[in-house]
C-alpha cells in the first residue's frame, strides 16, 4: 500500500517504517498517525513480518505534534474527535515487537511515539524532550505517564516542567533508551536487532512482550503471577521442545511458531 507520509519496506521478515514529512521535520498530524497506525496494524497481521523498526530522518525522528493542525482547535473539537487517541491506542496495542531507531529530534509527540515502541536505539545525535509546556499544553500521547515510568518522577518532572531536552547519553543513563550508537551505524544496529528478534519463536516473542508489559503497567504481584503462567504455558509449544532439544544437542534451533 502507498502512503503519503510514510515509506514502508518489508525485507527478511522485518518491516522498516520511515516517517516521511521532511518539510515539517516529521511532525505528527492526524494523517501521519492514521497512516502509521494502519501500516503497523497491517504489519502486525501478516506472517511476512516478525518485527518492526520505526524511524525518521537523520535530522528528526519526529519534532513533535503538528502545531498548525492544533492551533485553532477548541476543547470540544479535540475531545469529540479524541485527538490522536485512536491511533496511539492502536500503535501501543501491537503484538509484534517494535524498535524505535531515533536520530535527531524526538520531541513532544515524537518522544511519546518512540516510547510507544518496545525499546529505543538512539543515535549519538538524538535529543529527547517533552516541551509542551512552552505551548501552554500538557503532553497528550502518554508523555507524562510513560516517561515517568521509564526515568522516574524527578527527571520526568524536570523534563515536563522546564521543557529542556535530554541528549542521547543522558537518555541512556536515565533508562529511556536501550543503547546509543554512532549515527552512521544507527540503522544497521536497529535492523540487526530486528533480525535477531525475527529469528526467534514468535510464540515466545509475544509472551515476552506481554510479560514485560505487565511489569511496566501493573503491580509486582500480578506481574510475577502472569510471568509464571506464561512460563508454564510455553511447555505446550513445539518451539519450547525444539529450543531445549537444540540446546542439549548443541545446534541452532529451527523454530516453527507452533
Amino acid at each position: 500500500m502507498a502512503y503519503e507520509t510514510l515509506i514502508v519496506d518489508i525485507k527478511d521478515h522485518v518491516a522498516l517504517i520511515r516517517l516521511n514529512r521532511p518539510d515539517a521535520m516529521n511532525a505528527l498530524n492526524t494523517k501521519l498517525l492514521s497512516e502509521l497506525a494502519d501500516a503497523m496494524k497491517a504489519a502486525d497481521a501478516t506472517d511476512k513480518v516478525r518485527c518492526m523498526v520505526l524511524t525518521g530522518s537523520d535530522k528528526a525522528f519526529a519534532a513533535g505534534a503538528d502545531v498548525k493542525e492544533m492551533a485553532d482547535k477548541s476543547f470540544v473539537a479535540a475531545y469529540q474527535e479524541d485527538l490522536f487517541g485512536p491511533a496511539c491506542d492502536a500503535i501501543a496495542g501491537l503484538r509484534k515487537p517494535v524498535i524505535a531507531a531515533v536520530s535527531g529530534y524526538a520531541l513532544g509527540g515524537g518522544c511519546e511515539l518512540a516510547m510507544m515502541c518496545d525499546f529505543i536505539i538512539a543515535a549519538d545525535t538524538a535529543k529527547f524532550g517533552q516541551p509542551e509546556i512552552n505551548l501552554g499544553i500538557v503532553a497528550g500521547m502518554g508523555g507524562t505517564q510513560r516517561l515517568t515510568r521509564l526515568v522516574g518522577m524527578s527527571k520526568a518532572m524536570d523534563m515536563h516542567l522546564t521543557g529542556r531536552f535530554m541528549d542521547a547519553e543522558e537518555a541512556e543513563r536515565a533508562g529511556l533508551v536501550s543503547r546509543v550508537v554512532p549515527v552512521k551505524k544507527l540503522m544497521d544496529e536497529a535492523m540487526s536487532a530486528a533480525d535477531k528478534i525475527a529469528e526467534k519463536s514468535q510464540i515466545t516473542v509475544k509472551a515476552v512482550k506481554e510479560s514485560v508489559g505487565r511489569a511496566y503497567e501493573g503491580s509486582l504481584r500480578e506481574g510475577l503471577l502472569f510471568e509464571r503462567r506464561m512460563f508454564h504455558m510455553m511447555f505446550a509449544s513445539e518451539d519450547r521442545t525444539e529450543g531445549m532439544q537444540a540446546f542439549l544437542e548443541k545446534r541452532t534451533p529451527q523454530f516453527r511458531d507452533q
